[in-house]
């Protein structure tokens, strides 16, 4: 009976050895950031993208990230953690970066007339960075979305009002309605204490999850409110209101407000972080202007844009 056992035994090694010279496995390939670059009639920005570690073409989803003044891709990527998130919930990262020649701080012009149309300024070069990626990956079409914090954020809710066709939800984190503004003082005075009057979004625009902290002083946490206003301004639909609170262990408060559709589907969530300043919350120290004692926006973020793709 034992020389039947090894006999067996020798005969299943010789089989998978078999298998496995005709079929050799391939390490797992680590995740890319690749640098990249967009231009149209508007200008050029250069970008940076992060696939995640063995991608084989498969169709993934796409989160466009635009950074907040004075950051690069480099800094937002590593402040918010988007890159490691990725690597769990397989999705593509896009990173598009601001120029000083365009502004001296590095912001994202949101309080620009022109850069408040579609087809012109800035929106359309992040739309068609959104866009090369697509030709170039596996994109799940549906189920592109765009976010951003501080200028970045306010850019984003301006990207996804003008785009309804291209992104599928927004994530403003710290930023300001669209067309809160249309000129640098008119800009302070939003930042300062929110948009003179609430300019609804045609159609009620895209599902929309927003963080603000309540003691930031550079964005008023108004701003936040006003965001969620604008949704619902343009919504016009009857809609269900859910409010929920909840802590970071040996971190802030926070107070969650969800919107859904009478039939469930998402409409927004507004995340305010109690104790929190102009920051990214649930970040990395090894970032700007991030608050790791906050919820994680980015986790959250992602999980909002699952359920709206789904």
């Amino acid at each position: 009976m034992k020389l039947d056992h090894d006999l067996f035994a020798h005969m299943r090694e010789a089989t998978q050895s078999f298998i496995a010279a005709l079929f050799p496995s391939r390490p797992a390939q680590p995740g890319h950031f690749l640098n990249g670059e967009f231009g149209n009639h508007a200008g050029t920005r250069q970008y940076k993208l992060y696939v995640p570690g063995g991608y084989r073409g498969q169709s993934l989803p796409l989160v466009v990230m635009l950074h907040g003044c004075t950051q690069d891709p480099d800094d937002f990527a590593v402040g918010t953690r988007m890159n490691e998130l990725a690597e769990e919930m397989r999705c593509f990262v896009v990173y598009p970066a601001q120029t000083q020649e365009a502004n001296q701080h590095r912001c994202w012009n949101w309080f620009s007339a022109l850069d408040q149309q579609r087809g012109q300024g800035e929106p359309s070069i992040i739309a068609g960075i959104a866009q090369q990626v697509m030709a170039r990956y596996a994109v799940r079409r549906k189920e592109v979305y765009v976010a951003g914090l501080s200028a970045g954020g306010a850019m984003a809710a301006i990207v996804g009002a003008l785009y309804p066709d291209l992104f599928h939800a927004v994530g403003v984190h710290s930023g300001l309605p669209f067309a809160s503004a249309k000129d640098l003082p008119s800009a302070l005075s939003a930042m300062r204490r929110g948009m003179g009057r609430t300019e609804p979004i045609a159609g009620g625009g895209l599902p929309i999850i927003v963080f603000h902290g309540d003691q930031d002083n550079t964005v008023h946490p108004r701003n936040g409110e006003q965001l969620m206003e604008q949704k619902l301004a343009g919504h016009g639909q009857p809609h269900e209101r859910a409010i929920d609170t909840g802590s970071v262990p040996d971190g802030h408060h926070y107070t969650r407000t969800i919107l859904r559709h009478l039939g469930g589907k998402p409409l927004g969530e507004h995340w305010v972080v109690h104790g929190a300043g102009h920051a990214w919350s649930g970040g990395s120290a090894d970032g700007s202007y991030t608050d790791n004692r906050g919820p994680d926006a980015s986790r959250e973020m992602l999980r909002f844009f699952k359920t709206v793709g789904a």
